[in-house]
């Protein structure tokens, strides 16, 4: 269902979040990385995303070498710890974890031995380093593949190496690669270079996935404010959004 308001006097519709369902990239669990940092602080985006109208929520933890080297298993700590607070409070809203993994030598490592986290259909969520493509992607991701996952790179609209040839993105595409579009770069809050890129990757119906990447109360907002952007509504009309099926 779409909610009216008036904007600039104009009505505007605003999307309607339970018609995603699943939102399958947040930091909510506390303490664990750069995303809410006390639990009152996660039990309130928590609530807050049950008010938009998410019916799951899977939170994924950065995972990376230099800075949280978090595990699969004080990942679970953490979500379990989380759960008990959620039904202290009377929240009743489904949440899973995984993990958003740096594609960095950790990664082959834990990767290696299997001691990492994946959802839904055998799903795993990477992120690539902002500054540099990472050497090893490209046999990082045949090893996964060769194995029967099934790659989603994390908001590829964040990636400026890549801005001003869309081939780069094909290639992945042509690899079965999914991508994950972070649903505030359609308000230019990380820059309009990425607001331009997110376009883009939506009008050549790059996208599946749709993420809030939610660290705190200021990305939040920014989610709100989302529901109000017209390429948001074009990738929902798509037809190509995975995210129910995660349900």
């Amino acid at each position: 269902m779409f909610k009216n308001i008036f904007h600039l006097g104009k009505k505007t519709k605003l999307i309607d979040f339970s018609e995603i369902a699943v939102d399958m990239h947040s930091h909510l669990i506390p303490g664990i990385d750069d995303g809410a940092q006390s639990m009152e602080e996660s039990i309130e985006l928590v609530k807050k995303m049950q008010g938009l109208g998410f019916k799951k929520l899977i939170i994924t933890p950065h995972v990376m070498q230099d800075s949280f080297k978090n595990s699969s298993e004080s990942i679970t700590a953490g979500l379990n710890n989380l759960k008990k607070h959620l039904i202290e409070n009377s929240i009743n809203i489904e949440v899973e974890a995984a993990a958003e993994y740096l594609l960095d030598y950790y990664f082959e490592e834990i990767f290696k031995l299997k001691k990492f986290l994946s959802f839904g259909n055998k799903y795993v969520l990477i992120e690539l380093a902002y500054f540099n493509k990472p050497e090893n992607m490209e046999s990082v991701l045949f090893q996964m593949q060769i194995e029967g996952y099934k790659p989603i790179l994390a908001h590829p609209e964040r990636y400026p190496y890549w801005y001003n040839n869309l081939e780069h993105y094909q290639k992945l595409k042509d690899r079965g690669v999914y991508f994950q579009l972070n649903t505030i770069s359609l308000t230019g809050y990380y820059s309009l270079p990425t607001k331009k890129i997110a376009e883009k990757l939506i009008d050549n119906n790059m996208i599946e996935f749709i993420g809030s990447d939610l660290h705190n109360l200021k990305y939040f907002e920014a989610l709100e404010k989302s529901a109000s952007e017209k390429y948001l509504k074009k990738l929902m009309e798509s037809g190509r959004l995975l995210n129910k099926q995660l349900l």
